[in-house]
């Protein structure tokens, strides 16, 4: 995914000069091709997170087209009084990309952790969030972002997962995107890094269950989402997130409302970490491994009204 993320930019970049990479001193490897390719169009404004997104509105209003990168722990939980406020609120076309979200930053600490991004940027009007799976996804949902010329969060979490579609996906990237067909009564609903996750809980136990992934947690297709429910008995929504604000959130305001389902949220429970250890440790830590949350959509199946 970071690979895709580096080459999407830098062909955004040579495409239109106007697109600026901003850095809060991070990812120097990964903007290797970009400082080379598109040197005048890169921007370290060192570790002040909050200026930055400052500046990215300054530029975005003098017809520039700002990236901004940097760890989700700080773009956008350091910074939401700045996105909300000087992006959103005028709406600007800058792209925030969060990089590191959920537990990838284990080793160090809850102050680079970042579980609870997407409830933070979900109640900011106007604001785009996207949270792609794979390679695929991400490099469709920047070309997108880019496209549609407002304000957006690109949430990247784990990087190294591997692939969940074949083929780049269906635009626009606002629908939910098919992983694996099936016609059975659970349903498997996930972004991001638990997309894998729920493909394997899929395969190992459930092969009648669909697979979808949600690269648009907002806007998020409703109606689509509402076909969806009517097609099941049981939505199981994976995140590697809070369970209180989140992708699981968004699913469950959305099926109250429109078709009332059962809503499986497998994701953060209400608490910090109580250990500091390895990316695997934390997942299992919070019930996010293959091994607990299999067996939390078993219990859920197990009590299913007949």
């Amino acid at each position: 995914m970071r690979a895709a993320f580096s080459d999407t930019l830098v062909a955004l970049a040579k495409a239109d000069p106007n697109v600026l990479l901003l850095t809060g001193d991070h990812g120097y490897a990964l903007f290797d091709a970009f400082r080379a390719q598109c040197p005048d169009q890169y921007i370290n404004a060192g570790i002040a997170e909050q200026n930055m997104v400052g500046m990215a509105a300054g530029l975005a209003r003098a017809g520039f087209r700002p990236f901004v990168y940097g760890l989700a722990a700080f773009v956008p939980v350091r910074v939401v009084e700045q996105i909300k406020l000087d992006i959103a609120h005028d709406d600007l076309p800058v792209v925030l990309c969060g990089d590191g979200a959920g537990f990838v930053y284990s080793h160090l600490g809850t102050s680079h952790q970042s579980t609870e991004d997407i409830a933070c940027t979900r109640a900011i009007p106007g604001l785009t969030i996207y949270s792609p799976a794979d390679r695929f996804e991400l490099a469709a949902c920047m070309e997108q972002a880019y496209a549609q010329k407002g304000p957006v969060y690109m949430r990247m979490g784990k990087a190294d997962l591997g692939d969940v579609h074949t083929l780049p996906p269906a635009l626009p990237m606002n629908q939910f995107q098919p992983v694996a067909r099936g016609l059975g009564p659970v349903t498997f609903i996930a972004t991001g890094s638990m997309v894998r996750t729920a493909l394997d809980i899929q395969e190992a136990g459930y092969p009648d269950a669909a697979v979808w992934s949600v690269p648009s947690i907002k806007p998020i297709d409703e109606n689509q989402l509402v076909e969806i429910a009517r097609g099941s008995r049981l939505l199981c929504v994976l995140e590697e997130h809070s369970v209180i604000g989140g992708l699981g959130a968004a699913v469950a305001e959305v099926c109250s409302i429109h078709h009332p389902v059962r809503v499986l949220r497998i994701g953060v429970n209400d608490r910090f970490s109580h250990h500091c250890g390895s990316y695997k440790y934390l997942l299992q830590e919070h019930g996010l491994d293959l091994s607990a949350a299999r067996a939390a959509v078993d219990h859920a199946v197990a009590n299913l009204q007949p």
